[in-house]
């Protein structure tokens, strides 16, 4: 139960350095920054709020890749200069350094310490999409959440709690798979004693069951 995320904070040193090769931009909850598709002309360093990255159909239909927050960043495929891979969203107001692709090839260069994490990144990234096409293909709907649940979840005081707020379409959203299906499986783990949720926050109180 650890928050893979915290591998790819910058620091305060790489925030400093980073400042100086763009502009500061603001965005309202739940705007569209990038869309899938578009021309990827930019790197973004979140310094507040956070981001959804997202996969949509022509119906509208979503899942989630997962979450951004204040130190980390996205758009680093960049360097290829192909089209963006998925789209991003704002969950609650965000502030962005804005960096356009030359200033952010230029940095890389003169950065080789992060330019190996940069890399590391997308190494680890690669990783997480491989296990997430194996869960879709091989786990069921349960144990898809239960993994979610796991993953996202971070010891406090004797407790793994998930900081982040989750609705259930969040969560349905993550795994692929109806709103309907995971409300029957977070009230079934609740039941069980696995789980409590207050405020849109989930506590895991021990380790579910790989199969239920």
């Amino acid at each position: 139960m650890t928050n893979p995320n915290l591998l790819d904070i910058l620091t305060e040193a790489e925030l400093r350095a980073l400042s100086g090769q763009g502009a500061v931009k603001s965005f309202p909850k739940q705007t569209v920054i990038v869309s899938e598709g578009d021309e990827t002309d930019s790197l973004y360093v979140i310094l507040s709020g956070r981001v959804k990255v997202f996969l949509a159909d022509e119906s509208g239909k979503e899942i989630v890749l997962g979450t951004q927050g204040p130190g980390e960043y996205f758009g680093e495929m960049v360097l290829d200069g192909g089209p963006r891979s998925a789209s991003v969203a704002t969950l609650e107001r965000s502030r962005f350094i804005v960096i356009p692709k030359r200033k952010a090839r230029e940095f890389l260069c003169g950065q080789p310490e992060f330019a190996v994490r940069l890399i590391e990144k997308l190494i680890r990234r690669c990783r997480v999409l491989t296990a997430s096409v194996k869960n879709l293909a091989l786990m069921d709907v349960y144990g898809r959440v239960a993994r979610l649940l796991l993953e996202l979840a971070e010891e406090d005081r004797g407790e793994f709690v998930i900081r982040e707020k989750l609705t259930q379409a969040d969560v349905a959203s993550r795994v692929g798979a109806s709103r309907e299906m995971v409300s029957r499986i977070l009230k079934d783990l609740a039941l069980g004693g696995y789980i409590s949720a207050k405020h849109k926050r989930i506590t895991i109180h021990k380790v579910p069951p790989p199969h239920w």
